[in-house]
This record gives C-alpha cells, sequence and structure tokens, in this order.
C-alpha cells in the first residue's frame, strides 16, 4: 500500500544555515508517528514542507498522493494542521473560532460534537483570551480537526501543559486515532513519543538518524547498557544462585541492595530462581534502556542549539 506521508531526500537552508538536509521517512495509514529531536535540529521545518507551508530547495514529498505546494488547495481540504504556536483573538470565542475555521472546509465536523470530545463545551462562549493553557491546546487541536481531516500534524504537542492536563491531550490524540485519522507528532518529551508512537523518526542537524518503534530504538542501546535489577533479598543467598543463570552478566552489592546486571529476559530469568528457593525481592526496581537512552546515543548529549527553523505563530486556515 501506498504510504499516507513519503518524504524523499527534502532538503531546506535559510542563507548559509542548513536546516534539512536530505530526510527521507515514510507514514503508514492509521499510525502515530513521531518526529523528534533537539531544539534548532529541523522537526519543524521538515513538517512545514509536509503542510506545504514551506517550499524545499530540493526533494520529493508526497501527502495523500498530493504535492504539497502544486495541490495545496486540495490537501488543506484533507490535512489537519497544529502549529507550533498559534494565537486568536482575545474576544472570539471558542464557538465562534470553530465556526469560523469549519466555514472553509467542504465537510465540517459538527462544531458542538468536537467540542464534546475535547472537552470544551463549557467553554463554548468563553472568549480566547480568558482560556487557560490547557483550553488553549484542545482548542488548537479541534481546529485542527474541525475540517475532518484524514491526516492530522500536532507540532509540540504539549509544551506548556502541567502533567494532569499533557496526559488528558495524550488521551485525546489515542481517541483522535481511534477514528482513522493518521497523525504526525513533533515533539521533544521522550514519554510523550513512547505512550503515543508507533514509531518515530529522530532528526539531529537536519537529518534522520534513526526510524524505529520507541522500543525498537531503545533495543538498540541495550549493548550499552543493560537490564538492571535492584532488590533487598529477604533471605541472604550466595551470588552464585543468580550469577550462573545464561541471562545475568554480573551480580553485585549496594549496601543491603543486590544488583543483578543482565539481557532483557533477566527479570523472568531471577523471578523463577528466587521463586523456586523462597526468596522474595524486596523494594524490587527495574532499570531498562528507555527511548531517552536511545535518543541521546543516537544525537549526542549536545545542548540546545538556536532554533534555526522559523517556526509559524499563527493559525493557518485554507
Amino acid at each position: 500500500m501506498p504510504a499516507v506521508i513519503e518524504v524523499r531526500h527534502l532538503h531546506k537552508r535559510y542563507g548559509t544555515a542548513v536546516a534539512v538536509d536530505d530526510v527521507s521517512f515514510r507514514v503508514e495509514e492509521g499510525e502515530i508517528f513521531g518526529i523528534l529531536g533537539p531544539n534548532g535540529a529541523g522537526k519543524t521545518t521538515t513538517v512545514e514542507c509536509v503542510e506545504g507551508l514551506r517550499t524545499a530547495d530540493r526533494g520529493e514529498i508526497g501527502v495523500l498522493g498530493l504535492d504539497p505546494r502544486r495541490d495545496r488547495a486540495e490537501l488543506t481540504q484533507r490535512l489537519g494542521v497544529q502549529l507550533q504556536e498559534g494565537q486568536l483573538p482575545g474576544r472570539l470565542t471558542v464557538g465562534e473560532a470553530l465556526r469560523l475555521y469549519a466555514s472553509f472546509y467542504r465537510k465540517p465536523a459538527d462544531p458542538r460534537a468536537l467540542l464534546d470530545v475535547l472537552g470544551l463545551s463549557g467553554a463554548h462562549r468563553t472568549p480566547y483570551g480568558r482560556l487557560s493553557g490547557g483550553q488553549k491546546q484542545r482548542l488548537s487541536i479541534a481546529l485542527a480537526l474541525i475540517g475532518s481531516p484524514e491526516v492530522a500534524v500536532l507540532d509540540e504537542l504539549t509544551t506548556g501543559l502541567d502533567p494532569q492536563a499533557r496526559r488528558d491531550t495524550w488521551e485525546l490524540i489515542r481517541e483522535v486515532r481511534s477514528r482513522g485519522v493518521t497523525i504526525v507528532l513533533v515533539t521533544h518529551f521522550m514519554e510523550e513519543a513512547e505512550r503515543l508512537c508507533d514509531r518515530v523518526a529522530v532528526i539531529d542537524r537536519g537529518r534522520v538518524v534513526a526510524v524505529d518503534s520507541p522500543t525498537g530504538l531503545a533495543e538498540r542501546v541495550q549493548g550499552g547498557r543493560r537490564t538492571q535489577i535492584r532488590f533487598r533479598p529477604s533471605t541472604p543467598f550466595e551470588d552464585s544462585l543468580l550469577a550462573t543463570l545464561p541471562d545475568v552478566t554480573a551480580v553485585t552489592h549496594q549496601g543491603d541492595l543486590m544488583v543483578v546486571t543482565g539481557n532483557a529476559d533477566v527479570l523472568t530469568a531471577v523471578a523463577s530462581v528466587l521463586a523456586r528457593n523462597g526468596i522474595v525481592a524486596e523494594h524490587l526496581r527495574l532499570e531498562q534502556p528507555s527511548l531517552e537512552d536511545a535518543f541521546v546515543a543516537l544525537t549526542g548529549d549536545h545542548a540546545a542549539r538556536p532554533d534555526t527553523t522559523g517556526g509559524s505563530a499563527v493559525n493557518v486556515a485554507p
């Protein structure tokens, strides 16, 4: 099946600064595809080229079989966009904003139903300037979905939200995907990508350095950082009980804690042996390679660089 989005050898520079350098990736129908990278890595420039808001210097882009520049009028009817930053007039109410945006589309969603789904029905008459940060994010999602899009691009979805509002927003995105919408999620939050994305592309210094599932990327660093189990045994025992297991590479001690290092199956192997010997692992803690470990390994732990992407700061309609 053809990809919903296909980017091939995308290049974009601003003066002497190269923002995107030979980026390629595919987004399949129905998935949540994440784009990760440090500040200034080229994430926003990449998706703005996909959206047709910027013109690539070189490369090919297809979205739903359309060219974002040549077929922009048609694509805006089928693609929903939440920009990195957005503002509306402070006195415009939530309901007025949705009705205005709905008028731009051939087959808009029902604004009232969308407000109910996004938990904004109580704010229907509230001016934009009086909305909380979480409500503004929900409204930006609503505006991205009001055209009943087949694909939604969400850029830095939960930046600035408190932990509870962030988790609520994650649930909304899962609900949107369950309706059949393909989602491209641009983020620098590792937990957000781990919880939501089926696959992620890691971009660093304008280049794609890896594309895989969050779990797949974490497994890439397994050789450098093994799984570790820390626990306090209910009964002392010889290290050899665990050290001889094929899945265990080391057994050490930190005070009264035992630290067992091994491969991805070490927890199952250790738990089985302890159970057979009537030993309880108290205060057990499991440490495994994460998407963040993979991200640092792939990009290097360098400092954030100035953003050269020229990110948009207004909501865009057809």
